[in-house]
């Protein structure tokens, strides 16, 4: 599919250059760090004065040319490298040579085109979120450079996929660290008019691209799923706690579980599990229960029910630095009351997605609470995202996922 050229950025010989501090870290941008910060550049009244999302090249403090950034002088992040190359035009051919580079990569591991097809800095597009639901995409320009050349992109992302519909959902706190408005929209082609199914191990999940969390799917958990669905194929009982559209639950009834209960507090969320449960006939092998997690962790316990696997994915709760502390007591809370609902020689999953937390704080934490459960644990497995969503080895953020699979 060939799509006419949209207007391109400026061309290099029009912008503006901004420069290194001494104190910056030179060496680590060069090797592949693809941030300033504010705190590491020259911002004098010219620089400050720039637009969100203006183009500049990159010099250090000896004034060497470093590559092609992107400036948002409102932002912690004033800097995102977009090209190592100080010359480089950005044109709707440079976005669709990592396009075509990232679904290259994708075409290789699923057979459907269901994933996560743009993954920010580890796919070369700064700040940029693309999902694919066959042939419809929602971006997330999560950057005020990306925001501002959306046009562009999206002319280069049909250009090299072929897909009809792109979605633009601009809900997040990211967008708001960038000044960056949250009105979402269709750019492309023509809105859903309902949930898309998709097919994801052996499962079918009813995605809201609209109205939905995030893009309207976490594929970022499908290896997770997996692993734990195969713990369940023997015909457990499943209870899956913060379970958005039914990601562990669907996928252990796919898998040979003999019932699932999903709990969630948005009743949205369990209507499209509920969906999602019926278009696999296995409606009758699957319930839900809506309200606060935390609550029904402890009516459970009250109630005398028990799990053969006990998955809790919950929201972000260390979604910075400054909330490390409460949310590592958070994860040990999940981990306390969840370890009481299973059975002996039971399974129990645990994940987070605070990037501020790391992996040893988060194990350390729900270590402590299956401890103060009364329950002793071996460690059966570590997972970690999906290969569609790559991490660069520079930025520790884009390791933000673990779960933590357990044997009580």
């Amino acid at each position: 599919m060939t799509t006419p050229q949209t207007p391109s950025a400026p061309q290099p010989a029009t912008v503006p250059v901004v420069r290194l501090l001494p104190k910056a870290n030179a060496r680590a941008i060069r090797h592949g760090f693809p941030w300033v910060y504010a705190n590491e550049l020259v911002t004098d009244r010219r620089t400050r004065g720039l637009a969100p999302g203006t183009l500049a090249r990159l010099e250090d403090e000896n004034r060497t040319p470093m590559g092609l950034v992107a400036v948002n002088p409102n932002s912690k992040i004033i800097a995102r490298m977009l090209d190592q190359d100080p010359e480089a035009e950005i044109t709707q051919a440079w976005f669709e040579t990592r396009i075509a580079r990232a679904l290259a990569l994708r075409g290789q591991m699923y057979d459907q085109p269901y994933y996560r097809l743009i993954h920010a800095e580890a796919d070369g597009l700064p700040g940029v979120i693309i999902d694919r639901f066959g042939d419809t995409c929602v971006i997330q320009p999560n950057a005020a450079w990306a925001d501002a050349l959306l046009e562009t992109l999206v002319a280069a992302l049909q250009s090299v996929t072929g897909v009809t519909n792109v979605l633009k959902n601009a809900a997040g706190r990211t967008r708001k660290l960038e000044g960056l408005d949250d009105a979402s929209t269709t750019v492309a082609g023509t809105t859903p008019e309902g949930p898309l199914p998709v097919p994801m191990n052996g499962a079918t999940y009813m995605a809201d691209l609209t109205g939905g969390q995030k893009t309207g799917l976490f594929y970022d958990q499908r290896p997770n799923h997996a692993f734990a669905a195969n713990l369940a194929r023997n015909g457990a009982r499943v209870l899956d706690v913060f379970a958005h559209v039914g990601g562990f639950s669907l996928a252990a009834l796919a898998n040979g579980a003999s019932s699932a209960l999903a709990v969630d507090g948005s009743a949205p969320a369990l209507e499209l599990a509920e969906a999602g449960a019926a278009a696999m006939g296995m409606q009758d092998r699957f319930a839900t229960r809506q309200g606060d997690a935390f609550d029904v962790l402890t009516a459970l316990r009250d109630e005398g029910e028990t799990f053969d696997v006990v998955i809790c994915d919950p929201p972000a709760f260390a979604p910075s630095r400054q909330a490390v502390e409460a949310g590592l007591r958070a994860y040990e809370r999940v981990a306390r009351l969840s370890a009481q609902l299973v059975v002996e020689n039971g399974i129990l999953g645990l994940c987070s997605c605070s990037h501020a937390a790391d992996l040893n704080q988060f194990r350390t934490a729900s270590v402590r609470g299956i401890g103060r459960a009364g329950r002793r644990a071996m460690l059966l497995h570590t997972g970690f995202a999906g290969a569609d969503h790559p991490q660069l080895p520079q930025l520790a953020e884009s390791g933000y996922l673990k779960s933590l699979f357990f044997r009580l």
